[in-house]
């Protein structure tokens, strides 16, 4: 059985990936493919929180057993037993940075396909290391989006504006 999970950072609406995972899978598994797929520096303390219905956080799994067991002693079947559906991957355990993983469905195995593997993904990968996420698209009031190429104005088009433009060299 193969588990999908929906990817996302609380109160951010560009960020998302969705993720097929074996349920089998354990938490220390997972993390190291979140780790490889999002750039995160493999030298850092993380964690998996498990919540329930509300958000609340029920569990904690790190890499040292944390009271509730190991990050390679729980798989996500074990949690979707228990009846979390949701967990949180605390990527920066010092600002409280985390994404939340949210099992959306779940898919037979297919015999030619590795699994974990990214099947969607919207926006950049958030930084490990920052104190908000960042993306270079804006987003518009009408809910476009706007790319950095959209906002581009030529020299000329600012010439013929009437605006005065002084070449770098020209100041003294």
């Amino acid at each position: 059985m193969v588990y999908r999970l929906r990817a996302s950072i609380t109160g951010n609406k560009i960020f998302m990936r969705e993720y097929e995972v074996r349920a089998a899978s354990s938490l220390y598994s997972l993390n190291l493919y979140l780790q490889n797929d999002l750039g995160f520096a493999p030298d850092q303390m993380v964690m998996f929180r498990a919540l329930d219905k509300n958000g609340k956080v029920k569990k904690e799994f790190g890499l040292f057993d944390l009271g509730d067991g190991t990050m390679d002693s729980v798989t996500l079947l074990n949690l979707s037993k228990e009846g979390f559906e949701r967990i949180e991957y605390v990527y920066d355990m010092f600002k409280g940075q985390a994404i939340t993983l949210e099992k959306i469905s779940e898919e037979e195995e297919l015999a030619r396909r590795s699994y974990p593997r990214l099947v969607a993904e919207k926006g950049k990968n958030p930084d490990q290391f920052s104190d908000n996420y960042d993306d270079f698209e804006l987003i518009v009031d009408s809910g476009e989006l706007l790319t950095s190429e959209d906002e581009i104005v030529s020299e000329d088009e600012i010439i013929d504006s009437g605006a005065d433009i002084r070449d770098s060299s020209d100041i003294s």
